[in-house]
């Protein structure tokens, strides 16, 4: 999970309105509603990815690496220090996830190139793995808070003003539209999907 119980009783979530299994299981929600809007994680993770080679030094793995245990193209073992990696922690400027061979290419095939390792977008923190980006444990802590007291349709339920779309009088005719019309939205929560675009993943080459 990209936070946790105690971020949300930092909130000012007491006991009396939820207990931690509760709040638990929103975080979790929060998460994966996340991990599904975004097209990727933000923790590290355990994975094998099975990736299509390209006959050319570099492969694009759909999730950031940030550490590389095992690489194999069509079973045939490969020198994981002989690589350049575009991986996490995540820097500035980064172009996304890339693996390239310092000498040779990849065979040209269909998930023929076998990847073993740990992944995840995550953000310096002076750790090797990094950390989980502090906007998306923003983001979760704010999806969990909604979900846990959900607000009115309309006054108080934090969204922004609508453009004109529909609004009569003796003299006139005014329309309103929701602020959203022509937009993608991530969440339906303005804060939070703000918080998310930067994340969210552009595909490339790569498959799981």
């Amino acid at each position: 999970m990209y936070a946790t119980v105690a971020d949300l009783r930092g909130e000012g979530v007491t006991d009396v309105v939820a207990d931690d299994a509760r709040l638990e299981l929103l975080l979790d929600e929060a998460t994966r509603l996340i991990d599904q809007v975004t097209g990727q994680f933000f923790e590290p993770r355990t994975l094998v990815l099975r990736l299509p080679g390209t006959g050319a030094p570099s492969v694009y793995p759909p999730y950031f690496p940030i550490r590389i245990d095992e690489l194999s193209d069509w079973d045939l073992p490969l020198d994981v220090s002989q690589l350049d990696v575009s991986g996490a922690p995540v820097l500035a400027g980064n172009d996304g996830p890339r693996i390239t061979r310092v000498r040779g290419f990849f065979s040209y095939g269909a998930r023929n190139v076998r990847v073993v390792g740990r992944w995840g977008y995550t953000e310096h923190d002076g750790s090797p793995e990094g950390r989980t980006p502090l906007a998306i444990r923003r983001a979760t802590i704010l999806l969990a808070l909604r979900w846990l007291v959900p607000l009115g349709e309309n006054a108080g339920d934090g969204r922004r003003p609508g453009r004109v779309v529909a609004e009569r009088t003796r003299d006139q005719a005014v329309e309103y539209s929701d602020a959203r019309v022509g937009e993608r939205a991530l969440t339906d929560e303005p804060e939070v999907d703000g918080l998310l675009w930067p994340y969210v993943r552009h595909s490339r080459m790569g498959a799981a």
